[in-house]
Formats: C-alpha cells, structure tokens, sequence
C-alpha cells in the first residue's frame, strides 16, 4: 500500500480574489509562510518517503517548509502544476463569474476547456496519471507528500472516490490543508480529506471569497482561499 498525502500551498496575495493559474513570480504571503510552517509541524512526527512539489513558486515554498530538516530534495514534478486557465489567468473572479465559462466550470466541468488553456478533463488525467506513476516508482509502504494546488487536489480526490470529475466542485481543498489517500491493488481509500487540523464551519462565505460564489452554491474555482 502507498499512502500520498495531498498538500495545498499557503496563501497568497492572489489567492481567492484572483485566479493565479500559471502567473509567474507569486509567492507565499506572511500568512501564508505562517500556514506552511504550521503544516510542517503538523507532519513533522510524519516519516516521508519522498516530497514532490509543483514547480510553481507557491508550491515550492510550501513544500520546503516541510522538508527543512529531513534530508530530503524536493523534486519537481510539472503534472501536478496548476491547470491551465488560459486567458483566464490573472483575471479576478468576479469578472470570470460573468463569463458564459463560468456555470461549465460549475456544474459540468467535465466539458470545460478554458481558452488559450487546458481542459479540466486533461488535467485530471496528467495528475492521476504522475500520482500512479510515483506511487509506482516509490513502491509499496512508501509514504509521500504532493504539494500541489486546490482543483489538482479536487480531481485526484474524485478519481481516488469512483466520482465523474462532474462532481469535483462538490470536494473542497483549503490552503495548506492535507488530503491523505492511500492506494491498495484493489481500490483507494481516502483517509483524510481538506484536513486543516482543527473543525471549523465557513461563516458567510459567500460574502468574503473575492466574489466568486455569486449564488452562495458556486464552487471556489482555482481553490478558494479557505475560511480564514
């Protein structure tokens, strides 16, 4: 059995308001550096095998928050970066909510295709796809962390449940939370999921998300910035 676990990175400036995608040169915020330190210390007593990291700064941050002190190089894995938004790279989510994109993206994502970008469809698939291929190449008992991004996380959960990527919008994936799958020869187990470790319920947050959840029922498209 491998066990992955499913890092989000930290905030950002950008994160909630404004669909950062592929946008170079966004790094951590101070509240997000204090989020990546927080999860180094929830895994410190954590034995990892391996830490891959999405070659986006954010991600590369986060990740070497929780490898300091371990011995471990991060490396660098593309199929986990961020999906590719395309012309909606950059753009707040106020203004993409009035797009005819938009209510695909939210209920049949499975058809979306951002312009000039990627599909959602692809990227699950090349996400997956590196999340078998490292599970493969890590061999059985290995334990590993992914540092990756919201709808990355979102569709390797759908596909670890047996879901259509339709009901992707349904997962949700908070910054610097960890999502645990582990994967048997049989079927996948999801152990943990959008663990931030403490429970707490989003108050309002139709009213504090940048504007994107324009019906208080739209998912956070590119991850959302959590319910701080």
């Amino acid at each position: 059995m491998t066990t992955i676990l499913l890092a989000r990175h930290g905030l950002t400036a950008m994160t909630g308001p404004v669909l950062a995608g592929w946008t170079p040169g966004v790094h951590l915020s101070e509240a997000g550096e204090t989020q990546a330190k927080a999860l180094a210390t929830r895994l410190a007593e954590v034995r990892l095998d391996a830490i891959v990291s999405s070659p986006l700064e954010r991600c590369q941050e986060t990740a070497q928050a929780v490898a300091e002190g371990r011995g471990l190089e991060i490396e660098t894995d593309e199929r986990f970066g961020e999906c590719g938004y395309g012309e909606w790279t950059g753009r707040p989510l106020t203004e993409l909510a009035k797009e005819p994109l938009w209510p695909v993206v939210q209920s049949h994502p499975s058809a979306a295709v951002f312009p000039g970008g990627e599909a959602l469809a692809d990227m699950q698939h090349r996400a997956v796809a590196a999340v078998r291929a490292w599970n493969q190449r890590l061999g059985e008992k290995s334990v590993y962390l992914v540092c990756t991004h919201g709808d990355v996380i979102k569709a390797v959960v759908a596909d670890a449940l047996g879901l259509h990527l339709d009901q992707f919008q349904r997962i949700t994936a908070d910054p610097a939370s960890v999502t645990i799958i582990r994967y048997t020869p049989l079927r996948p187990f999801v152990l943990r999921l959008n663990d931030v470790g403490e429970l707490r319920l989003p108050e309002g947050s139709e009213e504090k998300d940048g504007g994107e959840n324009i019906t208080g029922s739209d998912a956070a498209v590119g991850g959302g910035p959590g319910t701080t």
